[in-house]
């Protein structure tokens, strides 16, 4: 840590900006990577849960409090899993940085028997944000920096749900993943005015650093415009940008009858928008074993992990409030070039583990040593989120009628909704196109609308040939030769 102090106080006579971090980041590519390391004292690796969780920073020491300024900052302290120090600093209206020192007074330790007079800077885990996100009088979380490379934010009315990272490295195609993390943070103080944030990060790890800048406008749907330089150390299988991680334990498409709730997941599908012009929607799913699927494309548009059912009703869980969970949309800033977006799912034993990653990953990458700069604007999403322009998928549902099914058939029935086609008449010759892959067999489908709910209702049953293999189905709704919604890209697991 005194080497990076040491190099925060040099930059702090000159004006902080992201070139100079970007400098910092390249330079540092250039050196073999030297691990955190942990000089934790024993006394908070001890701690157990309930221990650690008795240690809370003081609300009234938040940074900026007395300055009356629209924006708090409250820091994470350090023990029980958290054992890697990060630095943070502060960036004046002249543009200088200070060191924010870790000190005991900000923290209450409840009833543990600490002594934190003897362990010096010992840095902090993390931070959050404060902000008047839902009433003037009360500065409700807005975003928080903690593990890694992770943060997650929230619009209004929202509880925290899926998170995003700053880069994921061989999260498949590797010999095993690799977990940047920021090692440092500047934070740009506010003018009393201001409606945004903004915060600086440095990225460090085996394979790669970079230059990150996040732009944090609070609001119904709290945006992120983020700013990113990369540079490679070496060659890496995967290089996952913008990367989300998300829970999805059980749904309307995959039931759990053990379970009272309907539903419990933080997101329900990963929705892509192509260069090319096409939507496509594919339901999560908790499959047996590690499942990897992808979107290759010329041009992104934009994707994002969604939590599109926004009815109380599908979970029923008074606590977890998984209806109030936010999407997060991505959409890059400029010409990304060709690539694909990756979706991973895991077997997962609980709802309090993630198991589901969906990233961007580039065609081509830099050789070591060369920038690869890439900005992109991400949208922290309620009731109101980035839908398609015409029409689409509502609910998944799968499970046999009155009807049984044959061995290895599947029924699935798919709800559309939308402006495309709710202009249509309850008579309209909407057709439903649906495709298999080489594992399955199209044994029925249709399309019709239900007058229950007004929307249009596909029902397709299909064959998977071989149990062990995966199948992949993709389905939409068409008028005439106009293509009505977005294509419905559903996967069925291996048996």
């Amino acid at each position: 840590m005194a080497g990076s102090t040491a190099a925060v106080a040099a930059a702090g006579k000159q004006r902080f900006d992201f070139e100079q971090l970007s400098e910092q980041a390249r330079r540092l590519a250039q050196q073999p990577h030297r691990p955190a390391g942990s000089t934790l004292p024993e006394e908070l690796k001890a701690l157990d849960y309930d221990q650690y969780r008795d240690i809370r920073f003081r609300p009234e020491r938040a940074l900026w409090r007395g300055d009356k300024l629209p924006f708090e900052v409250m820091f994470f302290h350090l023990g029980k899993l958290q054992t890697e120090p990060v630095l943070i600093n502060e960036i004046g209206a002249d543009g200088r940085t200070r060191h924010i020192p870790f000190s005991r007074a900000d923290f209450d330790y409840g009833k543990n028997r600490l002594a934190p007079e003897t362990w010096g800077d010992v840095g902090f885990a993390g931070f959050r944000v404060h902000y008047p996100l839902n009433r003037s009088e009360y500065k409700d979380e807005l975003v928080v920096f903690l593990g890694a490379s992770y943060f997650r934010a929230l619009g209004a009315g929202q509880h925290y749900g899926l998170s995003a990272r700053g880069l994921a490295i061989d999260t498949v195609g590797g010999e095993r993943e690799e977990f940047p993390r920021f090692k440092e943070f500047w934070i740009q103080r506010p003018a009393p005015d201001a409606s945004a944030l903004t915060v600086y990060a440095l990225l460090d790890s085996p394979r790669a650093t970079g230059a990150y800048q996040f732009e944090l406008k609070p609001g119904a749907q709290t945006v992120v415009d983020v700013r990113s330089r990369l540079f490679l150390r070496a060659g890496v299988a995967t290089l996952g940008v913008a990367p989300l991680t998300s829970m999805f334990m059980f749904g309307e498409n995959q039931p759990d009858a053990g379970d009272f709730r309907p539903e419990v997941h933080d997101s329900d599908g990963l929705m892509v928008a192509t260069g090319g012009g096409e939507w496509i929607w594919r339901p999560l799913v908790r499959p047996n074993r590690p499942l990897a699927t992808s979107f290759a494309m010329r041009e992104l548009r934009g994707f994002g992990l969604m939590q599109r059912d926004r009815a109380f009703s599908s979970y029923e869980d008074t606590e977890a409030r998984y209806e109030q969970r936010p999407s997060t949309w991505i959409e890059p800033r400029g010409s990304w070039g060709p690539g694909r977006v990756e979706l991973v799912q895991l077997p997962a034993p609980d709802e309090g583990h993630d198991n589901v990653v969906a990233y961007w990953v580039p065609e081509k990458l830099p050789a070591p040593g060369q920038p690869l700069e890439l900005a992109y604007q991400m949208r922290w999403q309620g009731s109101e989120q980035q839908r398609p322009p015409g029409g689409w998928v509502s609910q998944t549902r799968t499970g046999r009628g009155f009807a049984a099914l044959a061995p290895g058939e599947r029924q699935f029935i798919v709800d559309f909704t939308g402006p495309s086609l709710a202009k249509l008449g309850p008579d309209a010759p909407v057709k439903a196109v649906v495709t298999a892959g080489p594992n399955g067999r199209i044994v029925e489908r249709n399309a019709y609308r239900n007058a229950a709910t007004g929307a249009w209702r596909m029902a397709v049953r299909v064959q998977q040939l071989q149990g062990a293999q995966p199948l992949e189905l993709r389905a939409y709704l068409q008028h005439g030769n106009d293509i009505l919604t977005e294509t419905w890209s559903n996967i069925i697991p291996p048996q």
